[in-house]
């Protein structure tokens, strides 16, 4: 097999000999165009009461196939719980998509709407009981498809979720008893993932994820909050491809998160790319940032101790639902980046705006020298490379977290075009 992470982007995935080569050497049948495509995005229920807001009003549903609400969360006793999302917007939401040709869904979990998945799959009769909220759910809001966010089985996300050694093999279990039900075989499923597949029994990666894809429509990689704070250097937040880097900043991508679904056996038209239309943002001085030149230095050093704020999006210090201190998020959307000055409305970086595009990664890197802060975020540029990379591997779409961060649309029209709507 040639590791598709060998490949530098995007000029050699433009081959359709590579290309070739890669699906016959890594023994996936691949058969390009038998399903619909994909560009669909997840639509956050919140944010539409904060300030900015992001309405019904706002979304250009001609330039979707499918609209994602999000979330419903699990429960400790099995139901679902949309209180933090303006349910009462849910009935409208659907009703606007299917005006608009556009399949609307419903995304169950999220980062802290995960923690009672395990428990809820546990059992033969939970899941059973929860094959039964999924499926009266759907009917009660004439849903046509569900998603999954569980984050992650056998694998902690949030810091207290329930979790359990069986939780994948628990998870097919119960996609498959919702599969048996007549209605339940009507709907479109997908999950959205890490860049690993299931963790097994063992805590490792899944080497056979084939079942999964008898029961799911599709995938999508969550391809993002690769790097961030939590990380030892700035690095990107959304890497395209990292086997072109140092290998100490080598921790992931979507080159290498195709590569692993795909060589545990999910279908290449059966994997949506997720991709991040926000950046990360981190505490730099100036010296680390510039290194003596007059440009942006790739993977500086950045203060531990600060944590800048993003957009009026961002997550402020709080308390988690595990009841852990959280500092600021310092999330920026793409909107975020024009309002602040970084980008013109354009969308490319403003007169006088430290800047660097990272050629291997695909990107883009901006630079605060008067409050010290760099971010790294994905661009128009960015949204085209990873579209070609869509096209050129017959992937089934991209996926987008989240609707509301872009800004006049010039990411979502860029990874349209260049992945072939």
């Amino acid at each position: 097999m040639i590791p598709l992470g060998t490949l530098l982007l995007p000029t050699l995935l433009s081959a359709p000999l590579a290309l070739a080569q890669i699906q016959v050497e890594a023994g996936v049948d691949v058969n390009v165009g038998s399903s619909s495509k994909v560009a669909a995005a997840w639509f956050a229920g919140w944010h539409t009461n904060t300030t900015p807001a992001y309405t019904l009003d706002n979304v250009p549903w001609e330039k979707y196939t499918k609209l994602t609400y999000s979330f419903a969360e699990t429960t400790p006793d099995g139901a679902l719980d949309m209180s933090g999302s303006n349910e009462t917007l849910l009935p409208d939401f659907i009703a606007r998509a299917k005006e608009n040709g556009v399949t609307p869904a419903v995304s169950i979990g999220g980062w802290a709407g995960s923690r009672f998945f395990s428990s809820a799959v546990a059992t033969a009769e939970n899941r059973t009981a929860f094959v039964k909220t999924v499926l009266d759910f759907a009917t009660e809001y004439e849903l046509e498809a569900i998603d999954f966010d569980w984050e992650y089985p056998n694998n902690q996300g949030l810091g207290c979720n329930t979790i359990n050694a069986n939780d994948t093999a628990n998870f097919l279990a119960f996609l498959q008893e919702l599969r048996a039900d007549d209605f339940g075989a009507t709907l479109e499923l997908s999950a959205a993932t890490a860049i690993s597949p299931f963790m097994n029994a063992d805590g490792e990666p899944s080497e056979d994820v084939s079942a999964f894809a008898e029961v799911f429509d599709y995938i999508a990689i969550m391809n993002y909050d690769l790097w961030g704070t939590w990380s030892t250097s700035v690095g990107p937040n959304a890497p395209l491809n990292d086997s072109c880097a140092a290998p100490e900043n080598q921790q992931g991508s979507a080159v290498s998160a195709v590569e692993a679904w795909s060589a545990a056996g999910m279908p290449l038209d059966q994997i949506v790319l997720g991709v991040a239309s926000y950046g990360h943002s981190f505490g730099v001085n100036k010296t680390a940032a510039m290194n003596g030149t007059d440009s942006l230095v790739l993977y500086p050093a950045f203060n531990a101790t600060a944590f800048p704020a993003g957009d009026a999006w961002d997550d402020e210090p709080s308390v988690d639902a595990c009841g852990v201190q959280e500092n600021q998020g310092g999330v920026i959307q793409f909107w975020g980046l024009v309002e602040q000055g970084y980008l013109g409305t354009d969308g490319q970086p403003a007169e006088g705006v430290p800047y660097v595009f990272d050629e291997c990664s695909q990107t883009n890197f901006v630079y605060n020298s008067t409050t010290e802060v760099l971010i790294s975020y994905d661009s128009a540029e960015a949204f085209t490379a990873k579209g070609a990379f869509i096209k050129d591997m017959g992937l089934r779409g991209f996926a987008t977290w989240e609707a509301g961060g872009d800004y006049q649309d010039i990411l979502l029209d860029a990874i349209r075009q260049a992945s072939g709507f």
